[in-house]
C-alpha cells in the first residue's frame, strides 16, 4: 500500500514494527557497506532477527552511560559483521550517528571494518581475527563472577550481569573458541550465553567441504546448555534467550540455523554474501524482497527509531536502580564498596608498594622467576584483585598465589574416578578464588585475559615459558590494540634453561614481541631489577606488559657498588663505569647477560680501558624518554658499543650502530646443562672482553 513513513517511500506492504526494526538494521547494514564498497553484508541480514531480540528484550544496557559498571556485555565475535553491531549502536541511541556509518571503513572514521575497543562507543572488546571474541567473553564473564562472588552480601547484590556472545560457523572453526569453550564448560559460567549463527557458509565456501561436525553435540561434552532453534524465528529466540538465563549452573549455547545473505534474491546462501558488498542492483532487489524502499538509503522509518531508542530511557532506569543499590551498599558496607570503586576506577591501594619486598647479595643467587615469586606474594596481599594464573605450569612459573584460593564453579565435582580437586593455592574458594588454573590452553589464556582486563575490576596475569608465548601471540596483539591492562609472565627465557633443549629455548621471541605496537617488555637483570620491573608494571596502565624471566639463578647485585635498580622505570641506566671522561666502549646487556657483561666490564676496566655497561630491561620505556637522558647513557660519540643478549641480534643494530658488535644467539639452542649451553654459544665474559677490545681496535686503525 502507498504512502510515506518516516519521510521515506513507503513499501509495498505493511510491516509490523518488529518487522520494521529488523530489517531497519539489514538495510543500514548493506547500505553501509555498498558506500564503501567493501565489507561482509551476509551476516547482517541473516543475523539481524536475533540481534533486534537480544538488544530490545534482554540485553541490559545505557546507550548514554556505555561505562555503567553493571550492564550486560555485548561480543560480536564475529567481527566481520561490524555493521550489524554498528547499526544496534546507532538505532539504540548510542553516540554514534547516521553519518558516522556513512563513514564505514573510511580514513578516521569510528565505524572501522572490525570493532575496536576504545574507538567506538559500545564495543567491548576489539574482534575480526575469528575466535578471540569468543575467548575474551569467557574473560568477560570470568570477571564477573569473580566481582559478584567478591563483593557481593546478602541483600546487596551490585554485580548482577550478564555476557552475551554473537559468534559465526568460522569462529566455531577457530582452536582459540574450542580451549575457553571447555574452559568456560568446566567453570560452569551460567552467565554466558552464546548465540551461534549457523548459516552454514563461510567465506570461501559452504561449511560442508570442511565443517560437517555437530557443534552442539561437542558443546554439551563440553557441558554447555545446548538449545536449537530457528534463528529467524523471532519468538523462539526469544524462548530461548529466555530458557538460557534461566539456567545458573551451566554456559549456554544458541545453536540458531540462519540464512546468510537473508533476502537477497541471488546471493542468500552463498559465499559471496560472505565478504563482498551486494552491488548496487542487488541491493535493490533486495530491500525490494524486504518490502522496503528501493530508493532511499540509510533510511530508518521513525517508528523503528522510537522503538528502538526505547533502550535509553530503560537503560537509565536500570542505572539508576543500580546506583541506588551501591549508594546503600556503600552504607552498609563501606570497605569492600571502597575496594569495589578502587577496582573499578583501576586505582592501586594506598601503600601497595610498601609490601615490595628487598634483595641484597646475601640472599644468595636468584632465579629472577623466584625472585617473580616473591613480589608476586607481596602483591597478592596489597593489592586485593590481582588475579590469574598459569597454563599448567605454575611449579615451573612461580605464580602461585598460595593462600588466596583457586577460582573454581562452588560446587566443581571431581572427575569421574579420579581423586579430588587438590591445588597448591590453599583450597578451592568458588568463584572468589584469585588463582585460575587455566589448564594446558595458553592462547585461551591470553584470550581470557584480555577480557578479563576490559571487563574492569580485576587486574589480570597469566604466565608460560617464553618460547609458548607463540601459542598466545594472535590474543596478545588483540590486547596491545586493545589498551588492555594484562601482564604477561614468561620465564625460562633463553637457551640458559638448559637440558630441555631448543624446543623449549626461545631464540626469535623476545624480537618478536617487542616488534609489537603497545606492549612493554620487561626483562629484569637480577632479583632487584624484577622488583622494579613488577612496580613498572603495575603503574602502566595504557596496554598489556610482559614480564620476561629466568629458571637460572642469577647474582643479585650489589646496589651500593652498583646504580640503584629505579632506573628499570626509564628502561635503562647506566649501572656502572671507569669514571673520568666519556667511555671508550659501552657494553649493553639485558637479563641475565646483565651479570655476563658486568664482569666483562671489571675485566676491562682492570686493563685500564674506560668500560660502561647499560641495564637495558626495556626498549619500550628507554625510547619514551627524553633525548636528553637517552643521550646520557648512550652518548652518541662513543660509537664502540656491544650489546650482549641470549637472543637473536634482530633488532640491536638501532643501540649498536654500524660500530657496534652484538654477541647473540642466531640458530636454535642445544640440550645440554645451561651454563654449557651459554658457554658454546659465546655468551661468556671472556667473549665479551674479546670482542670489545677488537672493536676499539678496529677504531685506532680507522682512525
Amino acid at each position: 500500500m502507498p504512502g510515506t513513513r518516516g519521510g521515506g517511500v513507503m513499501a509495498t506492504r505493511i510491516h509490523t514494527i518488529e518487522e520494521l526494526c529488523i530489517n531497519s538494521i539489514r538495510t543500514l547494514s548493506i547500505d553501509a557497506v555498498e558506500k564503501a564498497r567493501s565489507g561482509h553484508p551476509g551476516m547482517p541480514l541473516g543475523a539481524a532477527t536475533m540481534a533486534y531480540v537480544l538488544w530490545t528484550r534482554h540485553l541490559r544496557h545505557h546507550p548514554r552511560s556505555p561505562a555503567w559498571p553493571d550492564r550486560d556485555r555485548f561480543v560480536l565475535s564475529a567481527g566481520h559483521a561490524s555493521m550489524l553491531l554498528y547499526s544496534l549502536l546507532f538505532l539504540t541511541g548510542y553516540d554514534l550517528t547516521l553519518d558516522d556509518l556513512k563513514q564505514f571503513r573510511q580514513w578516521g572514521s569510528r565505524t572501522p571494518g572490525h570493532p575496536e575497543h576504545g574507538l567506538t562507543p559500545g564495543v567491548e572488546v576489539t574482534t575480526g581475527p575469528l575466535g578471540q571474541g569468543f575467548g575474551n567473553a569467557v574473560g568477560l564473564a570470568m570477571a564477573e563472577r569473580w566481582l559478584a562472588a567478591t563483593f557481593n552480601r546478602p541483600g546487596h547484590t551490585i554485580v548482577d550481569h550478564y555476557t552475551y556472545v554473537m559468534a559465526s560457523d568460522g569462529d566455531m572453526m577457530e582452536g582459540v573458541a574450542s580451549e575457553a569453550a571447555s574452559l568456560a564448560g568446566h567453570f560452569r559460567l551460567g552467565r554466558l550465553i552464546v548465540l551461534y549463527d549457523a548459516n552454514l557458509v563461510s567465506l570461501s565456501a559452504t561449511t560442508n567441504v570442511t565443517f560437517t561436525e555437530d557443534v552442539g553435540a561437542r558443546f554439551a561434552a563440553y557441558g554447555w546448555h545446548v538449545q536449537r532453534i530457528d534463528g529467524q524465528d523471532a519468538g523462539a529466540v526469544d524462548a530461548a534467550l529466555a530458557a538460557a538465563r534461566a539456567v545458573e549452573d551451566r554456559p549456554s549455547l544458541i545453536v540458531a540455523r540462519t540464512h546468510i545473505g537473508y533476502g537477497s534474491p541471488h546471493r542468500q546462501d552463498t559465499f559471496q554474501a560472505h565478504g563482498e558488498p551486494l552491488g548496487e542492483e542487488e541491493v535493490r532487489a533486495t530491500k525490494r524482497a524486504l518490502g522496503w524502499p528501493e530508493d532511499k538509503t540509510f533510511y530508518v522509518p521513525d517508528e523503528a527509531l522510537r522503538e528502538f531508542r526505547k533502550a535509553v530511557e530503560h537503560g537509565a532506569a536500570l542505572e539508576e536502580a543500580w546506583r541506588r543499590k551501591m549508594d546503600a551498599y556503600r552504607a552498609a558496607h563501606p570497605e569492600p564498596a571502597g575496594q569495589f570503586e578502587r577496582a573499578l576506577a583501576g586505582d592501586l591501594p594506598e601503600g601497595w608498594e610498601a609490601k615490595l619486598p628487598a634483595f641484597t647479595p646475601k640472599d644468595g643467587e636468584m632465579a629472577t622467576r623466584d625472585a617473580g615469586a616473591k613480589v608476586l606474594s607481596a602483591l597478592a596481599d596489597a593489592v586485593p584483585n590481582l588475579i590469574g594464573g598459569s597454563a599448567d605450569l605454575d611449579p615451573s612459573t612461580r605464580t602461585m598465589l598460595k593462600g588466596h584460593g583457586d577460582f573454581e564453579a562452588p560446587s566443581a565435582p571431581p572427575a569421574a574416578g579420579g581423586p579430588p580437586l587438590q591445588g597448591a593455592a590453599g583450597g578451592v574458594w568458588g568463584y572468589a578464588g584469585r588463582n585460575i588454573h587455566f589448564g594446558v590452553r595458553e592462547h585461551a589464556m591470553a584470550a581470557i585475559l584480555t577480557g578479563l582486563a576490559l571487563h574492569g575490576g580485576v587486574l589480570p596475569f597469566g604466565a608460560t615459558f617464553l618460547t609458548f608465548s607463540d601459542y598466545m601471540r594472535p590474543s596478545i596483539r588483540l590486547a596491545a590494540l586493545s589498551k588492555a591492562r594484562v601482564f604477561y609472565v614468561w620465564t625460562h627465557d633463553s637457551i640458559g634453561l638448559g637440558e630441555d633443549g631448543p624446543t623449549h629455548q626461545p631464540v626469535e621471541h623476545l624480537a618478536g614481541l617487542r616488534a609489537m605496537p603497545d606492549l612493554l617488555m620487561l626483562r629484569p637483570a637480577d632479583a632487584t631489577e624484577t622488583v622494579e620491573a613488577w612496580r613498572a608494571a603495575l603503574r602502566h596502565k595504557q596496554g598489556p606488559v610482559g614480564l620476561v624471566l629466568t629458571r637460572q639463578k642469577l647474582p643479585v647485585l650489589d646496589r651500593q657498588a652498583l646504580a640503584p635498580a629505579s632506573g628499570v622505570a626509564r628502561g635503562a641506566y647506566v649501572l656502572a663505569e671507569a669514571g673520568g671522561p666519556a667511555p671508550d666502549v659501552i657494553l649493553i646487556a639485558t637479563g641475565s647477560e646483565v651479570s655476563v657483561a658486568l664482569e666483562a666490564h671489571r675485566r676491562l676496566v682492570r686493563e685500564g680501558i674506560r668500560s660502561r655497561i647499560v641495564s637495558m630491561p626495556s626498549w619500550e620505556l628507554f625510547e619514551a624518554q627524553p633525548k636528553a637522558y637517552r643521550d646520557t647513557v648512550l652518548p652518541p660519540a662513543v660509537r664502540a658499543r656491544v650489546a650482549v643478549e641470549a637472543a637473536t641480534p634482530f633488532g640491536w643494530e638501532r643501540y649498536v650502530g654500524s660500530d657496534g658488535a652484538i654477541i647473540g644467539v642466531n640458530r636454535f639452542g642445544a640440550s645440554a646443562p645451561g651454563p654449557v649451553v651459554m658457554r658454546e654459544f659465546g655468551l661468556t665474559p671472556e667473549h665479551v672482553v674479546e670482542t670489545a677490545k677488537r672493536l676499539l681496535e678496529k677504531g685506532r686503525r680507522q682512525s
